[in-house]
Formats: structure tokens, sequence, C-alpha cells
């Protein structure tokens, strides 16, 4: 049984209503049984059948409510499991959207949506019946037993001496089911994963004229997962065939006995006939749960990880101190606001010390030690981000494992208003990870944050998420037609509004050729779109949901470079009005930022407007040399 099964919401009633019905279905099996044999053994005796309409009237009302119990029992697991499994799966998605997309590409994309939708139904599955199977083989066994100890002790003792071989003999079964079936949930995720890339990359295996070579690598991952479901087959049939094997030699065994005291006249045969029908039905639940177990390991498996995702353990965002920006917060050290920006108040800057020799950055605290209310006892209004709002980053470090590298240290910046912010460096210089930082999927080793006055351990409140979208290097494009996938961070947004936002992005040419319009079906089973139609129908979404902040993680990467100056042509415009951030190692997009961040080993190598850095001649001076982009 799952360990966390207890833990369900819901589950004490249904264990206690499954339970009560199964103390039924257990008195009826010994109504059954006992009518059954009685009218049996008066048969024999030479009595006619119409005396004993009583009695067979009496063993079927029994007969009914046996079967009956049953289907309430099915019925009760069924609504439980068609509840917890939903439930299961909106924690879940919730919690993978808190997560963000570091998670997705930890675990594999394949593996997620495979678990997300395959997963639950197997999980329910499993739940509808887990729960009567376990109820009965603890209730029913121990109730008829202790019947056939009042009618015949012989009996008794031989079934209490075979029910625990099979139940060892199931434990090794299933201990040697378990490894096969962890064998091929592991080669499942494999060809999940590799499917779902094989997928995506298909038109560019195409293109370059591998997806025949590519055809090869698939053929061998699918006969990987066929031979481990194979194995698991195998030892699945083994297991049923031995478990009805064992149980029949045990009811056999407990007829010879009877079968040899009849024959001695030690033993009436309404007795022994009783105790003949209660054998099969006392190691029922037993080869019940047996029978199950190949069909519900699965599930568990899927709940079990389910379970772990939804129960990950992440840093709770705390308040800190409150106080009111100081005129020392607004520029730190000698790489502060620009000069030629410092007249522009509504104007985004960025202030870092990280980058001048011998100096501390201020509010360089732990934020795994700091302690407070939590973030969501703030008003919303804090997180509210306008043309005066300010978001200050002060010491902040981020550490994936306690005794592994840094991936951002002492990092202070400071923000106010609008504008755009580019995020510049070599790849692994900490720009991702500065930007789920800003987002909120990241909660900083250390360090604290300060919002519009307010200081917090991290900005992972939902609040904060409801002020950013978020616009990824390879955009999710879901089945679905193209007006829902722009209404993402909208759903009721009305169709009008969906137009007006695909024109801003430059859509309409591709909604225009649509047979359907923004009706018409794409991502999986629909139709295909470019990188840059995929970009866009991203833009799209953050244009319809009005949110001040923009989120940008090499959004252009995995784009040729005339695709991306036709994408940054039109995206420039619609970065009007938002607090922008910009994380790319192209360079051509540097001199379009208002404010340019420096990354270099995850600190801040210099903070500056693009004519600054490059009269610097510093790391962003390097890095167009060694890009050879030609930028003046």
């Amino acid at each position: 049984m799952d360990r966390n099964l207890l833990g369900y919401k819901g589950v004490r009633p249904v264990f206690l209503a499954v339970g009560f019905l199964t103390l039924v279905q257990s008195l009826s099996i010994l109504l059954l049984a006992t009518s059954l044999a009685e009218v049996i053994s008066a048969l024999f005796a030479g009595n006619p059948l119409k005396e004993q309409w009583g009695t067979a009237l009496l063993f079927l009302l029994a007969f009914l409510v046996r079967h009956a119990c049953g289907l309430l029992m099915s019925s009760i697991s069924y609504r439980f499991a068609e509840k917890t499994g939903s439930a299961m799966r909106r924690e879940m998605m919730d919690r993978l959207f808190r997560l963000g997309p570091r998670m997705a590409g930890d675990q594999g994309t394949g593996t997620l949506v495979t678990l997300v939708l395959e997963g639950v139904t197997k999980f329910r599955t499993y739940l509808e019946l887990i729960i009567p199977r376990m109820v009965g083989m603890a209730v029913t066994p121990a109730l008829l037993l202790v019947y056939v100890y009042t009618q015949d002790r012989m009996s008794g003792i031989i079934l209490t001496l075979t029910m625990p071989i099979i139940i060892v003999f199931m434990i090794l079964i299933g201990m040697t089911a378990r490894k096969q079936m962890d064998r091929q949930l592991e080669s499942y995720r494999t060809l999940s994963n590799h499917f779902v890339d094989s997928l995506r990359g298909l038109e560019t295996l195409k293109f370059l004229g591998r997806s025949k070579d590519h055809s090869e690598a698939i053929t061998e991952v699918s006969d990987r997962y066929r031979s481990a479901t194979m194995r698991t087959l195998r030892v699945a049939f083994l297991s049923s065939f031995a478990l009805d094997f064992f149980t029949m030699l045990s009811v056999a065994s407990v007829a010879v006995s009877l079968g040899l005291r009849l024959v001695n006249g030690e033993m009436t045969l309404v007795t022994g006939l009783m105790i003949l029908i209660l054998a099969p039905e006392y190691f029922l639940p037993v080869r019940l749960v047996g029978a199950d177990f190949h069909a519900t390991l699965d599930g568990k498996e899927a709940g079990e990880a389910m379970k772990s995702i939804i129960d990950r353990e992440t840093v709770k965002a705390v308040a800190l101190e409150h106080s009111a920006p100081s005129s020392s917060e607004a520029v730190a050290g000698d790489e502060g606001r620009p000069e030629d920006l410092s007249g522009e108040e509504d104007t985004a800057y960025a202030s870092s010390a990280a980058g001048k020799p011998g100096t501390n950055p201020s509010g360089g605290g732990n934020a795994t030690g700091a302690s407070g209310p939590d973030v969501s006892a703030l008003p919303d209004s804090v997180f509210a981000w306008t043309d005066s709002s300010s978001l200050s980053l002060q010491g902040i470090g981020i550490r994936h494992e306690e005794d592994g590298p840094s991936s951002l240290e002492e990092i202070s910046l400071q923000f106010t208003g609008t504008g755009t912010i580019g995020i510049i460096g070599e790849s692994g210089a900490g720009k991702s990870t500065l930007i789920d930082v800003l987002a909120g999927f990241l909660h900083p080793s250390q360090g604290s944050i300060k919002i519009n006055g307010y200081g917090v351990s991290a900005l992972t409140d939902d609040t904060w998420r409801r002020q950013t979208s978020y616009i990824p290097q390879r955009p999710y494009i879901f089945s679905g037609t193209l007006a829902d996938n722009v209404r993402f961070y909208y759903p009721e947004a009305s169709l009008d509004a969906v137009a007006g936002a695909v024109a801003a992005a430059g859509l309409s040419p591709l909604a225009d050729s649509l047979p359907d319009g923004l009706n018409e079906m794409i991502g999986g089973g629909g139709r295909s779109l470019s990188g840059g139609q995929e970009q866009r129908v991203a833009l799209a979404r953050a244009l319809l949901s009005s949110r001040p902040i923009m989120l940008l993680d090499e959004p252009t990467a995995h784009l040729d470079i005339e695709t991306e100056y036709e994408l940054k042509e039109t995206m420039l415009p619609l970065f009007e009005g938002k607090l922008v951030f910009l994380a790319t190692h192209r360079l051509h997009w540097m001199s379009d930022m208002d404010v340019i961040i420096v990354m270099k080993q995850g600190r801040v190598a210099e903070v500056g407007t693009h004519q600054e850095l490059l009269e610097r001649k510093g790391t962003y001076y390097e890095l167009v040399e060694a890009q050879l982009e030609g930028i003046h």
C-alpha cells in the first residue's frame, strides 16, 4: 500500500464506509455458506425440496447483499479516486508552474506530460482498486477464520498455517515485480522524453536529411521499452499462476482433511460443506490483492512520483523589515545610474557594487536565516508595479546544492519605473538564474529583496507573478486554437482583444493565411509553427495580459539571424511602458537597451549603457570583440 494513501483528503471516511460494507459482506458470506450447506445436506439426507424454501431464500438474500455491498464499495472508491485524481492533477500543475521551467528541464518535458496525462489515469485505477482490496484482506479472512475455528479447530489450524506461506510468497514476487517495474518505468520515461524531443525536432531532422537515420535511435529506445515490458509481464503471469496454485493447494489440504473425517464419521456433512465453501472465500481477498498488484503498481508509482513533485520542499518567502527607499539606495557604487539618464525619473536603471573592488554590496544578509511573517500577509499593493515602483536586490546569492558552487553571488542591483534592462554574458554566467530570481521561480540562498520599500526574502509570491509575463527560449505551444494559445495568461479575453494582440505581435499574416483564422488548431495535432512564429505567439500572450513586467530568457537563441532581426523590429516598440528584462548572448540587442548588466561567473561585472561600457573597455568590450559583431 502507498505510504501516502492515508494522507489524501477525505480518505478516512472512505475507509470507514468501505470497512463497514466489508463487514456486512463478510457476514453475508457466512450466512450464504451456512444456508447453502444446510440445503445441500438436507437434500442429501432425503428431505423434500419444498421444505427448504426458507433456507434457500435466506441463501438468495445473502447472495444479493454480498454483491450489493461490492457494488457500493466500488462506487465509493470510484468517486474518491476521481476526486483525488483530479485534485492531484490540479496540485501538480500548480506546483509545476510555481517551480518554473527549470523543473521541467530537469525532469524532462516528456516525463511530466506522461505523468500528468497517463499517470493520473493510472493513479485513479490504483485508488479505485486498492482501498476495497486492502480492507477486504484485513477484515474478511480474519472474520471467516474465527468462525471456522468455532466449527472445526483442525480446519482452522490448516487455514492459519497456509495463509502466511501465500503472503510471504506474494512479498517475494512483489519485490521482484517492483524491480522490473522500476526498470520499465525508467525505460518509459526515456521513451517519453525521446518521443517529445523527436517530435519537436522532426522538422529540423527532415531539413538536414537525418530523419531516416534518427529512426534507428527511435527503434532502439522502443525495443528497450518493449523488452522491459515483456520482463514485467513474465513476472506478472508467473506470480498469478503461482498464487492460484498455492491457493488451490491450500483449499485441497482442507478438503482432504474434511473428507477423511467425514468418512470416519468424525464430522457432520453440514459442517464439512460449510467449511469447504468458506475456504476459497478465505483466500479470495489475498488472491484479489495479488491479481491487482501488478495492475495497480504503475499507478502507485505514478502517485508517488506526483506526490514527490507536489511535496517538493521550497523555501517560503518571508517579509523582512519595511523602510522607505533612501537616497543612498538609489545609486550604489561607481556603476550607478547612467549620467545620460539621470534626469528621467521613469527610466529603469540598475546599480551594482559587485564590480567595485573592495566594496561589499549592501544588504548582504542570509535569506535562509530570515524570520518574519509570510509574504502573503503583505498587501497586494506592495507588489503592484507602476512608473514610480522600485525593486532592489541586495547581496543575492543562489546555491542549488549545499556544498556546490554558487550560480549567483553577491548580486546587488536596483530597478525603478519602466525601461529595458539587458542581461548579457557568456554561457553559464548566471543570466538565466537571475531571470529565475526576478520571475519568482527561485528563492535566493542569501541576501534580500526590497520591493516598494518592503523587504522580502524572495519574489515567489503569487501577487508578484501576476505582474510578470515570462517568455522562454522555446515557448510551449498547446494543442488548441491560435486564440486559446494567445489567451494563456488571460483566458477570458475577447476575440477582438486577441486579434489586437496578434496584430501587435506581427502574427496577422499568419492568422490571415489560416483557413479558420484565429480558430485554427495549432500545436500537437494541428498546424505546426516555425520558431519565429512560436515566439510571436508568446509575445502576443504577454501583450494580451497587459502585465507591466516582461522577462525574456534567450528568446531568440534558436532562431536564424534573419528571423531574429525581423522579430526584433516587432518586439522593441512593444517594450514601451514596461519594465523589460532581456537575458541574451546576442550583443546586437544591447544598443537598444536602456541599461546593460554584464554577468561573469555568477557576478555582476559591470553596469551601464552600451556606449559607456564600450568606453570603459571592460568585460562587455571583451565580449563585443570576441563576437566580432561590429557594434559601434
